[in-house]
């Protein structure tokens, strides 16, 4: 075949003409961890000793023994070697700022406006502290109360909670809503079930089960749609709340779905609205006209504040004026023209986290709102809804490859599930050995939630943030490996080959034992040094050290 590694201009599959794609290769450092640089006696900065007078209280204090008897095991490393090191790990690393991100679907990402990282990094954003008096951070307290009041118009429910630092911290509200709830009214104990779906976001069957709910999974149909006989079925006195995400992960909109709380409202449960996929109904539908007693929003989603890797993020709780008195405190109210923190009231479930929500992604989250305003909100969801049509109409056009229910139920709003099992049977190529082509040009394809319903799927979300340009740089590429997965396979499997790593090994990822989550625990578990830190320990690898870490990333 011909060297995929030095072509950059590719017919497109229908033979018409070039594709958008460009020539990629990663950055490769092989930089080993920040302790694994510097010398004894090299330094970024010099902190000054305290004085005499300081010393001396320190040390005739009651709370000396807090003192550390040695120095800390730090770094010893001069500032300019810190740049280069953070540098080249971000060299190592894609992601929304770099390239066509659309593959990473459910989690709808976006572009976040920089003149937002200015607000919420302003000196009054960052240099308050939460024990300050509520006078002294009215501004803080005014945008809390302003996007939740935002928020409310957006879901239609009458009280908003902004105080999780995730999506799925809010489902664990609600969760303990549910709960308290049910106690409330005598029903805490006989209430223990809870019931969802396959296609629903997975935090919220993880979050029922932690509090001690037994959990209905309910499967989808050939249409892609839960069948209301069956949820019937699985719906009884025992049932505290139906949580179910819509549009489902399949980015199918379910068109039952105010027949579906009405029955489970029948049974006295309680139904809880997932809306991690709301791109797409923005200024359409809401929770409310639903029918719903809460819901929650990722606001690191929905509302563009970055995904930060994971986190921190921000949740958004909503609930009906009934439940309003269990949403978790303290509340910000408006009180005589002064914005303050009102304690809990008897009702309330506990805090879901210390202070506040994460402030500064509240901030972005209510920059975007208002900069957008509410016709800007639901073209967000139009356009949303226009690329995720334009990718599927040209990706299907590809050989091997098919959307998911596609028969039988409405079209999908705002993200597709993909298959390529037609393309893993003639070729043996897998949806996961594609995503490490993938990485070859820059771009970035996930599969989707475990189990596997949909055979060898693939999740794409193209939101609003994209031009037409890069989603057909991206849906060119994938055109690309599925051509080349025909020709030779085994370069496919042995992808990606201009990545910064090549293939991660599964078992020690997979096995707890080899887990290394600090550097003291990585030293233990690959340098075989035990968990005493000397004061000073000298940097550089040996031969067999290095090798372990190489085995474990076949570079």
């Amino acid at each position: 075949m011909t060297d995929a590694l030095t072509r950059t201009l590719l017919v497109a599959a229908d033979g018409s003409r070039p594709t958008a794609q460009r020539d990629y290769h990663a950055a490769r450092w092989s930089e080993p961890l920040i302790f694994g640089l510097g010398s004894p006696g090299e330094r970024g900065i010099h902190v000054p000793r305290p004085d005499d007078a300081v010393e001396a209280a320190l040390r005739n204090s009651p709370e000396s023994g807090v003192r550390r008897d040695d120095v800390s095991s730090l770094p010893e490393i001069g500032q300019a070697q810190v740049l280069r090191h953070f540098l080249r790990l971000s060299q190592e690393t894609l992601g929304a700022d770099l390239n066509v991100d659309i593959g990473q679907g459910t989690c709808t990402m976006k572009y976040s406006p920089k003149i937002n990282e200015e607000f919420a990094g302003s000196p009054q954003s960052v240099e308050t502290h939460p024990l300050q008096h509520s006078s002294t951070v009215q501004g803080t307290l005014q945008i809390i109360h302003d996007l939740e009041s935002c928020i409310r118009a957006v879901s239609g429910m009458d009280a908003i909670s902004l105080q999780a630092g995730a999506g799925s911290a809010a489902i664990w509200g609600n969760v303990q809503i549910v709960r308290a709830y049910h106690a409330s009214r005598g029903a805490g104990e006989t209430r223990d079930e809870v019931v969802t779906t396959i296609f629903s976001h997975p935090s919220n069957a993880a979050a029922a089960k932690t509090a001690g709910y037994r959990v209905i999974t309910l499967y989808p149909g050939e249409d892609g749609l839960i069948d209301v006989g069956t949820l019937r079925a699985s719906l009884s006195e025992r049932t505290a709340a139906l949580m179910i995400t819509n549009p489902e992960d399949t980015g199918i909109f379910n068109p039952h779905i105010a027949e579906i709380v009405q029955m489970a409202h029948e049974v006295g449960a309680l139904c809880v609205y997932d809306q991690a996929n709301a791109n797409g109904i923005l200024g359409i539908t809401r929770a409310r006209e639903a029918g719903f007693d809460l819901c929650h929003f990722n606001l690191h989603k929905t509302f563009s504040t970055p995904h930060a890797c994971g986190g921190p993020a921000a949740g958004a709780i909503g609930a009906t004026a009934e439940l309003e008195p269990f949403l978790p405190g303290p509340r910000v109210v408006l009180d005589g023209g002064e914005y303050v923190l009102r304690d809990r009231g008897p009702l309330s479930t506990a805090p879901i986290r210390p202070f506040w929500g994460v402030i500064p992604n509240l901030i972005r989250a209510y920059a975007w709102i208002r900069a957008l305003g509410p016709e800007g909100l639901r073209e967000v969801a139009e356009i949303a809804v226009i690329n995720n049509n334009y990718v599927m109409a040209r990706l299907t056009a590809a050989e091997g490859v098919e959307a998911a229910y596609l028969e039988g139920a409405p079209p999908p709003i705002e993200q597709v599930r993909y298959s390529w099992a037609e393309l893993a049977r003639d070729t043996g190529v897998s949806s996961g050995e594609l995503g490490q082509r993938l990485a070859d040009f820059g771009m970035h394809l996930w599969t989707s939630h475990h189990p596997y319903v949909v055979p060898d799927p693939t999740t794409i979300e193209p939101t609003e943030a994209y031009s037409r340009r890069e989603l057909d740089e991206y849906i060119d590429a994938l055109h690309t490996v599925a051509a080349e997965a025909r020709e030779d396979p085994d370069f496919i499997r042995s992808a990606p080959h201009r990545s910064s790593i090549h293939h991660v090994d599964p078992d020690p990822v997979t096995d707890p034992e080899t887990w290394a989550t600090s550097w003291r625990a990585y030293r233990r578990k690959y340098l075989g040094i035990g968990p005493t830190v000397p004061q000073h320990w000298q940097a550089a690898e040996d031969a067999p050290v290095r090798e372990r870490r190489e085995k474990l990333f076949h570079r």
